[in-house]
């Protein structure tokens, strides 16, 4: 006789990421919903595998730092006590990242879920230093957000990539956790690059940075900022080095970009991906679109017979298809010689 109260077995979809074992592949990332307690909780009540904090940025705490030092070195002059402790010593005035230290604490004290950090420099320096404040604040690993912009025509692209790979390896020989790397697209050979960023410290590669492009206001005359959200239509660049990388370098690898919901998560997980990172997506629908995202991908992998997203993980990459060649130039030729316009 069966107990018709148990539960059928369900497909486990346990992953690993940057050494941590996660319940499931669908993290937030960097965004204003993991910027305060409040929404991390959201987050988590949610079904967040993990969290990504925003980016610390090493320009705000050097522009908070010089507005104090300017205000101490202006002001000095007009108050006799100034020479003898009218203004604070700057070693323990509160100039550093304080309020983004406070969130870490908070969350690893209230949340059962891995706590990443993100940071974003312009310094070696900087990139050690708060590496190494922010690993002593608690968290389970560290994003590193490298976005630099080659504009400068007499900078080589082996000088671009050698800063990458000095910032990684001093950040690595600083810090203990797991460290991933969040780099862009624009490299003339992205595989031998995230191959040599794992050989430098990366415990992981994010795919892909998406850097914001400037717009122009016709009206003011100005270059102005301009933030959209990204779309499912950006997610192909992401898919295909996903597929290119997935056993061809050793670490953890995770996609953000074009991530809106089930579908997407699903192409990732076949391309590969250890974990789908959403943002614009949770901006756009809500924390619940996490929920939506972590069912509708058990239910794909439950309706066509997998145990487990490790059996389906990576099983269309680059090295598992019948047709390597997709992946690359014969997909170009393939999309350009069948489509046909609707008039």
């Amino acid at each position: 006789m069966t107990d018709d109260t148990v539960d059928p077995l369900t497909v486990d979809l346990a992953t690993r990421y940057l050494g941590l074992d996660l319940a499931h592949p669908v993290v937030p990332s960097a965004s204003p919903l993991t910027a305060d307690l409040d929404h991390l909780h959201t987050l988590a009540e949610a079904g967040a595998a993990a969290v990504v904090l925003p980016s610390l940025f090493e320009e705000q705490l050097e522009h908070e730092a010089m507005a104090i030092f300017h205000g101490q070195e202006w002001s000095a002059g007009s108050f006799q006590e100034a020479t003898s402790g009218f203004w604070p010593e700057m070693e323990t005035y509160n100039t550093g990242p304080g309020p983004y230290l406070d969130l870490i604490r908070a969350a690893k004290r209230e949340l059962s879920v891995p706590v990443i950090a993100s940071l974003n420099g312009t310094s070696r320096g900087g990139w050690t230093l708060y590496a190494k404040v922010l690993e002593d604040a608690g968290i389970d690993a560290l994003e590193l957000n490298i976005y630099l912009v080659a504009a400068n025509p007499e900078v080589s692209s082996g000088e671009i990539e050698y800063r990458y790979l000095q910032l990684v390896q001093t950040v690595r020989n600083a810090v203990t956790v797991p460290l991933a790397v969040k780099l862009g697209p624009f490299f003339s050979s992205t595989a031998h690059m995230a191959r040599r960023l794992v050989d430098a410290g990366a415990d992981g590669l994010v795919l892909f940075n998406r850097f914001y492009q400037p717009d122009i206001d016709l009206e003011r005359m100005e270059v102005v900022p301009n933030l959209m959200l990204s779309t499912p239509a950006e997610l192909r660049l992401v898919l295909r080095w996903m597929a290119i990388l997935h056993g061809n370098v050793a670490c953890s690898l995770a996609a953000t970009t074009g991530i809106d919901g089930p579908e997407e998560a699903i192409k990732l997980v076949l391309a590969g991906a250890d974990v789908t990172m959403m943002a614009s997506g949770l901006l756009r629908h809500g924390p619940a679109r996490l929920g939506e995202t972590v069912d509708g991908l058990r239910s794909w992998l439950e309706e066509r017979g997998y145990e487990s997203l490790a059996q389906a993980k990576g099983s269309l990459s680059q090295k598992s298809v019948p047709d390597p060649s997709a992946y690359e130039r014969a997909n170009y030729m393939q999309a350009l010689v069948s489509y046909s316009p609707p008039w």
